[in-house]
């Protein structure tokens, strides 16, 4: 198959394209600079110039694959307005894509978080959130779904809050770049909260297998570790730091703060039942410790 992949050189992404060129398909890359472009064809992909949010390149793009995987996303989340543009730029990306497979059967997979049910892990049938600071991406989400109606293979694999590799990346990895930055290893609340966790080369192989064979309009979940203490992540990167590890008001971390600040593990049981997925990668606790001080 040939994949149009945006977002391919950041730690999921770049990931998801070495699986893709692994097992036999050729890949089709976003790449917004000079920098992303000599990476993506180091790893063996053509490359599309361009940026997210020129939605004419995307269907272009789209146009010239078999399928899509949507991966891109901003970068800047200081504010509750940069979370927001970023979510808006995705909303409208993912839109054109999804517009310019209508009619083929041909699949998209697209990213989103996993939701947080009260009292318990959350499952695939959860549904997602649609409101609140990032419930702009539960309704992108749930409008490329709905394209199944309209003969587009769309299928989403939602991702835990922290995507890690040599211990960078997700939520663990704000909360390192917090501490580098304050000379604290914080966590909001009383550190009890969990986050679940997946490593980087993990979460490719379900973006492959839900591309080459998900239903049209299902959801699955990229979950290897169904929840880690947050107070036990900053222990961790406390320890690795050589810095002290104590609580911080959830104001600290932006827009973000109330997520961290919730308790939210997820299971993949369904997705591993039925797509056959296998973590084989190491925890995040364990993953952390590849921190360099």
């Amino acid at each position: 198959m040939h994949v149009f992949v945006t977002g391919g050189t950041g730690t999921i992404g770049s990931a998801v394209v070495a699986e893709l060129l692994a097992n036999g398909h050729t890949v089709l890359a976003l790449a917004r600079s000079d920098k992303s472009a000599q990476a993506l064809t180091d790893a063996g992909a053509q490359v599309l110039r361009g940026q997210l949010a020129d939605l004419d390149v995307l269907r272009a793009g789209a146009a010239r694959c078999d399928g899509v995987i949507s991966l891109a996303f901003g970068s800047d989340y200081s504010t509750e307005a940069a979370l927001a543009q970023s979510i808006a730029e995705e909303s409208a990306a993912m839109a054109a894509l999804g517009e310019e497979l209508v009619g083929s059967d041909r699949p998209i997979v697209t990213v989103s978080g996993t939701p947080w049910v009260p009292g318990r892990a959350a499952t695939e049938a959860d549904p997602l959130p649609t409101d609140g600071p990032v419930g702009g991406r539960g309704r992108s989400v749930n409008a490329l779904l709905a394209l199944a109606a309209r003969g587009v293979r769309a299928t989403a694999v939602r991702m835990p809050r922290t995507v890690h590799n040599e211990g960078k990346g997700g939520f663990a990895g704000l909360l390192t770049d917090q501490a580098r930055r304050t000379g604290v290893s914080g966590y909001p609340g009383d550190g009890t909260q969990r986050w679940p966790a997946v490593h980087a080369l993990d979460a490719a192989v379900l973006f492959r297998l839900a591309l080459e064979s998900a239903p049209a309009g299902t959801a699955w979940h990229a979950v290897a570790d169904e929840g880690d203490a947050v107070r036990d992540i900053a222990t961790v990167i406390g320890r690795r730091l050589g810095l002290p590890v104590e609580a911080v008001p959830q104001e600290n971390f932006g827009p973000f703060g109330p997520i961290f600040a919730m308790d939210q593990p997820a299971t993949s049981t369904h997705t591993r039942e039925v797509l056959g997925w296998q973590p084989t990668h190491p925890s995040l606790i364990a993953d952390l410790e590849n921190i360099q001080p």
